[in-house]
């Protein structure tokens, strides 16, 4: 089984690195929610033609999700991290290239198809570098990335659109992605030690014979298709916002692009914040995720709720930071209890699993948004009771988790390097 290097510097290298990976891709993914109103300018593409590009990635995203995890759980996350970064540098490199809408959607598709094993790698390599006691703080600051990430596109994609165009934007884009995998190719090494492999020689074994758990078998558990479930409901609430809120600021509150993106990135990186901070939270209530997981959730349909029937655009951005810290708690604990529940060798598969759940929702929210907004003549009314359903849905599920006993029902065999 291969090993990351994880002791002293090596493990804050690797957590940053992965963390980085993270930020870039959540910049590649999410940019062309900014660019969309160029290029349907371009395209001449109306509401539901903005919710399929949106979408599409996602097809390709979630599909990859489970193969990513069982490639990642068998022949090691350093391999899957890697070529995940560069195809998904290529395709958004190529996403520059589009002269059809066709076209741009085909390229979509195989960029998610790309950037789809990142996710259950990422994790992966924090189940074998860190011990589980730390284990939610570790996979809570890689996921704030996705906050991060959240702020850095606007302000970064936002005026690379307005001063060069949204080609120009994507081929920077994709390069930068290809600086990340170089480092992740320098920095994140196999552990390769003889007298490591003497030692554990005996616990090698009998991880190589239950390495990767079938898919089957991890939906027997009920935390884990409860977690996907979880993670489905409050996805439409990430990618309906981040698909829509720079078109709805453009649109319906009447702000120029530029501080849409400016304005929209103040939510992000609040909630990157509040994402560290859950994972510290969820490190001291073992046992109480639950509870945690079903406030957050409540409070983000009530801030959902006064964002969209607030009479002012600052009250708007200030419901949206709200959402932005309540939300990323239900984030941190999704992406925790596998960690705190689950042996380490079936990580990659359990979190891609999970989060098949999410990504679907990113295929399904920009879609269903699109489809609201089209048919109720340009009103987001009925888009914002649609997320805030959601919200209220995965509270309700989060209701039935049992956190209490799995620890002891699925014990972590894997020897984490301290």
């Amino acid at each position: 089984m291969e090993r990351l290097v994880g002791k002293g510097q090596n493990k804050i290298i690797i957590l940053a690195l992965l963390f980085l990976g993270w930020m870039v891709s959540y910049l590649d993914r999410v940019s062309i929610n900014i660019a969309i109103v160029q290029i349907g300018e371009e395209f001449q593409l109306g509401p539901e033609a903005y919710g399929t590009v949106l979408s599409i990635f996602f097809a390709g995203y979630a599909l990859m999700q489970i193969p990513g995890g069982w490639l990642a759980d068998k022949f090691g996350s350093r391999k899957v991290l890697i070529w995940s970064v560069v195809l998904w540098s290529l395709f958004t490199i190529l996403t520059g290239f589009a002269w059809s809408m066709l076209s741009l959607i085909v390229i979509r598709f195989l960029f998610g198809l790309g950037e789809g094993g990142y996710p259950a790698a990422s994790q992966k390599t924090v189940a074998e570098v860190f011990p589980k006691e730390q284990r939610a703080r570790a996979s809570s600051s890689i996921m704030s990335s996705n906050y991060f990430g959240g702020a850095l596109a606007p302000i970064l994609a936002t005026p690379l659109i307005v001063a060069h165009g949204w080609r120009n934007m994507f081929f920077i884009t994709g390069v930068l992605g290809i600086v990340v995998a170089f480092l992740f190719w320098l920095f994140i090494r196999p552990r390769s030690e003889v007298k490591e492999l003497k030692e554990a020689k005996v616990e090698k074994v009998q991880i190589s014979k239950n390495k990767v758990i079938p898919v089957r078998d991890l939906l027997k558990m009920q935390v884990v298709w409860k977690l996907i479930v979880i993670w489905f409901g409050i996805g439409i609430v990430n990618w309906g916002l981040a698909s829509w809120m720079p078109t709805y600021l453009v649109t319906v509150r009447n702000i120029d692009l530029m501080s849409s993106g400016m304005l929209l990135s103040l939510p992000a990186i609040v909630g990157g914040f509040a994402t560290i901070m859950g994972g510290w939270i969820l490190d001291k209530i073992t046992g109480r995720e639950k509870f945690f997981l079903v406030a957050s959730s409540v409070l983000t349909a009530v801030f959902l709720y006064f964002m969209f029937k607030a009479p002012t655009v600052s009250l708007v951005i200030t419901f949206s930071i709200l959402i932005s810290v309540v939300k990323s708690f239900v984030l941190a604990t999704v992406f925790a209890l596998p960690h705190k529940l689950l042996p380490t060798e079936v990580i990659g598969t359990a979190i891609g699993t999970i989060n098949f759940g999410g990504q679907i929702a990113g295929f399904v929210a920009p879609l269903a948004i699109g489809f609201l907004i089209g048919a109720f003549n340009g009103s987001y009314d009925a888009a914002f009771w649609f997320l805030i359903a959601s919200t209220i849905f995965a509270g309700l599920v989060g209701l039935t988790l049992n956190t209490n006993n799995h620890s002891k029902q699925y014990p972590d065999r894997n020897a984490t390097v301290q």
